[in-house]
C-alpha cells in the first residue's frame, strides 16, 4: 500500500483530502509545515506528496526544489494543491519542480484520478 503525504498548514485543508482520498487504498500521513514534510519524506518515503505553495516557513516552492535538489527523491511525484490560480501560477509551479498542479477548492473527482494516475505510474 503506497503512502501519501498532504502538506497544509490549513487543518481543514487537510481534513478536505484526507476525507476525498478516503476511498482510495493508500495510506495517510500528514504535515502542517515544510519541514514537517521534509522530514516526513526522510522518514517514511511516501509513494506521492500532495503539497500547499502558500505556508509559512518554507513555502511549497521551497520543499519542492528541496526535494528536486536530493538525487534519492527524483523521482518523487509531487502535486501542488493551492491557492494560487492566478495566470501563470501554474507554469511557475510546474517549473519549480512540481509534478503536477490542482487549483483549490479541490475537485475531488479530479484529485482522486490525479493520485490514482501518479501512484499507479510508480508501481
Amino acid at each position: 500500500m503506497e503512502t501519501v503525504l498532504i502538506v497544509d498548514d490549513n487543518r481543514a485543508s487537510r481534513d478536505l483530502v484526507r476525507a476525498i482520498l478516503k476511498s482510495l487504498r493508500c495510506n495517510i500521513i500528514e504535515a502542517s509545515h515544510g519541514q514537517q514534510a521534509l522530514d516526513l519524506i526522510q522518514e517514511e518515503r511516501p509513494g506521492l506528496v500532495l503539497l500547499d505553495i502558500d505556508m509559512p516557513g518554507l513555502d511549497g516552492i521551497t520543499v519542492v526544489k528541496r526535494i528536486r535538489e536530493n538525487p534519492s527523491l527524483a523521482g518523487l511525484p509531487v502535486v501542488a494543491i493551492t491557492a494560487f490560480a492566478m495566470e501563470g501560477d501554474r507554469e511557475k509551479a510546474m517549473a519549480a519542480g512540481f509534478t503536477a498542479y490542482l487549483p483549490k477548492p479541490v475537485r475531488a473527482a479530479i484529485l482522486r484520478q490525479q493520485v490514482q494516475q501518479l501512484l499507479g505510474a510508480r508501481a
